[in-house]
């Protein structure tokens, strides 16, 4: 998945969620920061909240069961993903992948996982901390290579 593809997603999500929440169009605009007119005209398809607002729908709306329904579960990881496209982070505490992800690599307390829905992958320490995540198995085994475990730092 890439930036465009998630916008356009999230674009079609967009009156779900509204719905979810029993916000109108009034106040979803409010909240969002966009015109009435505008929020009229991406639920139309014909406009798109774009990488910025599908952000900001995400993070306002994180407990949202569309959302996490359609993208499986906590949408930061992925967000982060889409965000810094392979750029290392500080690790960031998870619970472990013991919900929506499957384990496709293991050493000594190291994991690289797939999410089941988005199918993006991550890097954890022993520790259960986030050190990557991509949509690109290949960056992620290559950045496994240069600092998980046994690597030569």
């Amino acid at each position: 998945m890439d930036r465009n593809t998630f916008v356009a997603q999230i674009d079609a999500q967009l009156k779900l969620v509204r719905t979810e929440f029993a916000l109108t169009q009034e106040k979803m605009a409010l909240i969002l920061g966009i015109s009435k007119k505008t929020l009229v005209e991406i639920e139309k398809g014909r406009s798109s909240l774009g990488w910025s607002g599908a952000v900001t729908l995400c993070t306002l709306f994180a407990d949202s069961r569309v959302l996490q329904n359609a993208y499986g579960g906590e949408l930061s990881d992925m967000l982060r993903a889409l965000a810094f496209q392979g750029l290392p982070r500080a690790p960031r505490p998870t619970m472990g992948g013991r919900v929506w992800w499957r384990t496709v690599r293991e050493q000594d307390g190291w994991r690289i996982q797939q999410n089941l829905v988005s199918q993006h992958y991550r890097i954890l320490n022993p520790e259960d901390g986030r050190l990557f995540s991509s949509f690109d198995r290949r960056e992620v085994e290559a950045f496994w290579q240069l600092y998980g475990p046994g690597a030569k730092n």
